[in-house]
């Protein structure tokens, strides 16, 4: 590898929302910013989480030389357990994130790993790379993106940013910081894209606490909202707003009970003696004085929130008077399960509100307007858009345009793609991803596609098991062959298509063969004779058996 090249590497989070992960590489030494994860797509039958094919990484755990949290969402968090368990590399977040992170790292059961804490203007050595932080307004406080000096030049990375002019933790994205930089020179931005389809600026997380305000003002029985785990800037707004109409506050799900209890020890969450109760005592409160703060806000199976559509939270039961706010606006892919949980809650008689009826939710991410004042801020000499889909970082991209950098020195790459650049330019010169790993219980990168294909047919059309036993020394049948079905037919109203299979069974085994070939006829008559008599393509599993 040429010494003078810089390589920028995407392990994910381009061409898609969530499992941010990236690599900058020069010579024998690499920095990872954020190890994400993504939840899976409505397709991933059985998956329970998304994360980075971290195989690049993982061959040259040698070079790595820190890795760089810009906040604790868990699309940029969220994978750090895998990648640690293989990578023994210190890892740098500010106070929050590093709280946050110690939560899932002791979920993993991950005690070993060298934890360092930065603060939004300090400055890193990591040689050859120096790291300078600023702070940026988010969803979550105490994000950071970071001013990355390298030998080829210095690479501005935005973390996820908005330009709130009044966040609700008082923090502004350091505008003078980000100045600096571009008055210095930018050789590369690499620019959160989330809201590239969005025109204007952002509305300030100050919106939301208005709205909030106005449903607890006219609301007569409980008040739950559901927002993000993750999200502490929305927990102290209804905190804050709980506190002015006399209600105390349960905080329900695990995760969000562990994130509240970090920020508070932090000094990230502002809550009052008395406002905050356990979940326990919410019964002996008056309804007009109760409100929860849950998870479930995108439709997850075992959330609270769902649970309580569904009758099945032990805790609480939704009934008529309560008022549901829904604060979130549903990822890529859960827009099913948000309103299956939706409609749930709208049949036990609870008044809800999300953001189509109501603006209950602002995004924590540039619009347009604030992406085009980052480009101007800093004036780079390349351009990546990352964080978003394909149609997100084309049109931040075009935008780019617009700021007046040359197309040729704009380049849309996605997750795997390796963007190299020296004196002499910047191309894109390898793709290292192979696709996506799938965590499915304890396994991790175990489920390939070809099982999720299997998945999807016998979700789609169920499975027929055709069960023969075979004489080892004649060939022929040992009783009659049995199958059963699931998911295709109701046996009890399909006897005569199941004995005719069986017959034909019988007649593939007096054809003779080895076991293998009886099993590839029987697949084959049995796939053909469901089909001419139903339609329907059900997975054949002949099981076949010598005794």
């Amino acid at each position: 590898m040429a010494t003078d090249l810089l390589r920028i590497i995407p392990l994910g989070g381009l061409g898609e929302i969530g499992r941010n992960m990236l690599v900058i590489e020069y010579g024998d030494s690499m920095i990872i910013i954020d190890a994400g994860l993504m939840f899976p797509e409505n397709d991933m039958l059985g998956i329970d989480i998304v994360i980075p094919d971290m195989q690049y990484v993982f061959e040259r755990a040698d070079r790595v030389k820190a890795v760089i949290v810009t906040h604790g969402h868990e699309d940029h968090v969220g994978a750090l357990p895998y990648l640690l368990n293989r990578v023994k590399a210190p890892v740098y977040a500010t106070r929050l994130t590093r709280g946050l992170i110690e939560v899932k790292l002791r979920e993993a059961r991950i005690h070993d790993a060298d934890l360092h804490t930065i603060g939004p203007s300090d400055v890193l050595p990591i040689p050859p790379f120096r790291i300078e932080f600023f702070h940026v307004s988010h969803s979550i406080p105490d994000g950071v993106g970071l001013g990355i000096r390298t030998p080829v030049g210095t690479i501005v990375h935005s973390g996820d940013f908005k330009f709130d002019y009044s966040p609700v933790d008082g923090h502004r994205t350091d505008f003078a910081k980000l100045a600096e930089l571009g008055g210095r020179g930018v050789l590369l931005l690499l620019s959160d894209s989330t809201n590239a389809e969005t025109t204007g600026y952002t509305p300030s997380e100050q919106v939301i606490g208005e709205t909030i305000d106005r449903v607890f003002a006219k609301a007569k029985g409980r008040v739950i909202v559901a927002t993000f785990a993750s999200n502490i800037s929305r927990v102290q707004q209804v905190i804050d707003t709980a506190q002015r109409y006399g209600r105390q506050v349960a905080v329900v799900g695990r995760s969000m009970a562990n994130n509240v209890r970090i920020a508070r020890e932090l000094g990230y969450l502002d809550a009052p003696e008395g406002v905050l109760v356990p979940i326990e005592q919410l019964d002996q409160l008056p309804y007009d004085r109760a409100a929860l703060v849950c998870t479930g806000s995108q439709g997850e199976p075992t959330s609270a929130l769902v649970r309580m559509g569904q009758r099945g939270f032990r805790s609480v039961n939704i009934v008529p008077g309560d008022t549901v706010i829904v604060s979130a606006t549903p990822i890529p892919g859960n827009e099913e399960l948000v309103n299956r949980t939706l409609d749930n809650l709208f049949r036990l008689g609870a008044d809800v509100y999300y953001d189509e009826v109501l603006n209950v939710h602002v995004s924590g991410h540039a619009s347009q307007e604030e992406q085009k004042m980052l480009l101007n801020l800093v004036r780079p000499k390349y351009f990546v858009p990352i964080h978003g889909e394909y149609r997100h970082l084309v049109l931040h991209a075009k935008l780019a345009e617009q700021c007046c950098l040359p197309p040729e020195n704009i380049f849309v790459i996605e997750t795997g793609d390796v963007l190299e650049i020296g004196t002499d330019g910047a191309e894109v010169v390898d793709h290292v991803v192979e696709g996506h790993v799938f965590v499915d219980g304890r396994g991790i990168g175990d489920v390939q596609q070809s099982v999720l294909d299997d998945r999807r047919a016998l979700a789609h059309n169920g499975f027929v098991v055709a069960l023969v036993v075979l004489d080892k020394y004649t060939g022929g049948l040992v009783g009659e062959p049995q199958i059963v079905t699931r998911g295709f037919v109701y046996p009890a109203e399909a006897g005569a298509l199941l004995e005719r299979a069986k017959l034909d069974i019988g007649k593939v085994v007096e054809s003779g063969g080895t076991r293998n070939e009886v099993v590839d006829r029987i697949r084959t008559h049995l796939a053909r004779l469901v089909y001419d008599e139903t339609g329907r393509r059900p997975m054949v599993i002949p099981v076949v058996t010598k005794v």
